[in-house]
């Protein structure tokens, strides 16, 4: 693995981390919307990440970066509330309220500026190191 794969790397998680931040904003932005119908509501979105790894299977030297395989929506419920005099009450007199958890999205946001952070530590070290090895060469 040669010494410049590691920008490589850090780039691809934060960039990663970046997409997770989007959607995290995303979600608490849209935690209180209400619709008429379960279908109509937002519903929480979140990434899914995986690292690949190139290189193993042929002996040569591996670099594994974070790949962005998508964004699921959550499969949970909208929240049902009874509401017969709110203008988007159904028939039946409720509304349904989105499913986004903000007190889990403000871990995420968190967990995920954290990692962010740690990358461009990551690139700022190794941009030190390489700095360095130049100055050992004068």
């Amino acid at each position: 693995m040669s010494s410049f794969s590691i920008f490589d790397i850090a780039g691809s998680a934060m960039n990663a981390q970046s997409l997770r931040l989007n959607l995290v904003a995303s979600n608490i932005s849209n935690a209180n919307s209400v619709s008429s119908s379960p279908d109509g509501v937002y519903k929480s979105r979140q990434p899914v990440f995986a690292a690949e790894l190139k290189g193993v299977l042929n002996n040569q030297d591996a670099a594994s970066q974070v790949k962005v395989l998508g964004v699921v929506e959550s499969q949970a419920p909208a929240v049902m509330e009874y509401a017969p005099n709110h203008p988007m009450a159904d028939q039946m007199g409720y509304i349904y309220k989105s499913n986004v958890n903000t007190v889990e999205e403000m871990a995420n946001m968190m967990s995920a500026s954290r990692s962010y952070q740690n990358n461009v530590d990551v690139l700022n070290t190794a941009k030190q190191l390489i700095l360095q090895t130049l100055k050992m060469g004068q």
